[in-house]
């Protein structure tokens, strides 16, 4: 029956007779659902996680979105005859959200009860620092079980009352939150941002986009002539690294390790590849720019750090956003020459400055927004590794999660590595 409301009140459908939620299509959402877990901490992420079936799909609050994988559509996309990834020509206009009523309702049908957007996701993103969070080193008093993933942008089914001031359900959205490494997720929508499409492209803005902005927007001072050095410039967040100074005027030089990452950064605009598997990056730094760079970019840590530290110009700043060269080690480092650090900084005037993308969130949304922008305008490359080159072929399913993670540590990505959920037929995912 259809409850009345109020003059002036929001009118939702009363579904107490249901047992589910429904989606603006009228199927059921159903009671049970897969997902990644954290049972051991460990650097390992095989050892470290497991997936769970059977877990109870979360019921969402008054301020939530809950977000489910939509089934396969035919995207319209070419193959990147260089390395395999995708390159899908996007949509122009935001998709239409379903005309039909709010399809969220109080399961428990307790007075005052929080209700939440409930999103399904169609892509989730594999990050570097998913082993960090396995690991239990960003928080040392976590206790497992605990679940995993930080990204991923679906589908809204379900949200809740105070949530539908600004979103529906049908509506594309993406989300950087814990547990992403599921079939369904509660999401708070005051940390959601709408998107054009489900896509994984925009996926590639969530983390590795923010990063790259905020970064060299707060800390680089990228002005017109700088020399920028980015150390694992064909990888999710170096790609926009790379593009972002350039649309800044700036001189760009990208390490690498293959001729075909060697390619795409120039495709990117990067005006001095260095693939590292064939020349040695100090002496190309040494050799080419003996007044040294004014940036660095550096996710690498080790013996990258230490080369990049040593190419730093005058007055020039090192912006560490990562170290994955020692992720996979019991300290989660690896050792740098640190021991003159402190002479070799004053020497030049330099700086070394830290960026943690949690420490700057009061910027995210204005990131989101903007990269959402130059994304969907075609002005910005969002390159995207399904894995379809990999041994066990393309990412698809929770699965999956493992051999991503596996291959972007060989390091084989060529662009953010992103993880494909598909429908499940038995749960109408």
């Amino acid at each position: 029956m259809l409850r009345l409301a109020p003059a002036g009140a929001r009118t939702i459908v009363d579904m107490s007779y249901a047992r589910h939620f429904l989606d603006f299509q009228g199927s059921a959402i159903p009671s049970a659902m897969q997902k990644l877990v954290v049972t051991r901490l460990s650097p390992n992420f095989r050892e470290a996680v497991t997936l769970r079936r059977d877990c109870p799909v979360p019921l969402p609050g008054d301020g939530d979105l809950l977000v489910r994988n939509r089934p396969p559509t035919s995207p319209s996309c070419s193959r990147n005859k260089t390395d395999g990834t995708q390159k899908r020509r996007l949509p122009s206009r935001p998709t239409r959200a379903h005309p039909g009523l709010l399809r969220s309702h109080n399961l428990l049908g307790g007075a005052g009860t929080a209700w939440t957007q409930t999103a399904t996701f169609r892509f989730v993103g594999v990050n570097a620092s998913d082993i960090n969070y396995s690991a239990g080193r960003y928080d040392p008093s976590v206790k497992t079980p605990f679940d995993v993933g930080f990204e991923g942008v679906g589908e809204v089914v379900a949200l809740g009352l105070s949530a539908s001031a600004r979103f529906t359900v049908g509506q594309a959205v993406a989300y950087m939150a814990p547990g992403s490494f599921a079939e369904y997720t509660v999401v708070p929508a005051r940390i959601t941002t709408l998107i054009p499409s489900v896509t994984p492209e925009y996926l590639t803005l969530l983390v590795s986009g923010t990063t790259a902005y905020i970064s060299l927007k707060e800390l680089g001072g990228l002005e017109e002539g700088k020399k920028v050095l980015v150390t694992a410039a064909a990888g999710g967040t170096g790609q926009f690294a790379v593009q972002l100074a350039k649309k800044a005027k700036c001189h760009v030089i990208g390490t690498c390790s293959s001729a075909q990452k060697s390619a795409f950064l120039r495709s990117i605009g990067c005006d001095r590849p260095i693939d590292y598997s064939t020349e040695p990056v100090g002496t190309v730094l040494k050799q080419e720019y003996p007044r040294g760079v004014d940036v660095v970019y550096e996710s690498v840590g080790g013996t990258m750090f230490d080369l990049a530290f040593q190419a730093l110009a005058v007055k020039g700043c090192l912006i560490v956003i990562g170290f994955i060269s020692g992720y996979q080690t019991r300290t989660g480092l690896l050792p740098v020459r640190a021991e003159t650090l402190p002479a070799k900084l004053l020497q030049k005037s330099a700086s070394v400055r830290g960026f943690f993308l949690n420490h700057y969130l009061s910027e995210y949304g204005e990131a989101m927004s903007h990269l959402v922008k130059m994304c969907a305008s075609g002005e910005l490359v969002c390159q995207v590794d399904l894995g379809d080159l990999s041994a066990g072929g393309r990412f698809t399913g929770l699965e999956a999660v493992f051999r991503a993670v596996d291959y972007m540590y060989m390091g084989k990505n060529t662009g953010k590595v992103v993880v494909e959920l598909p429908h499940s037929v038995n749960s109408k995912l």
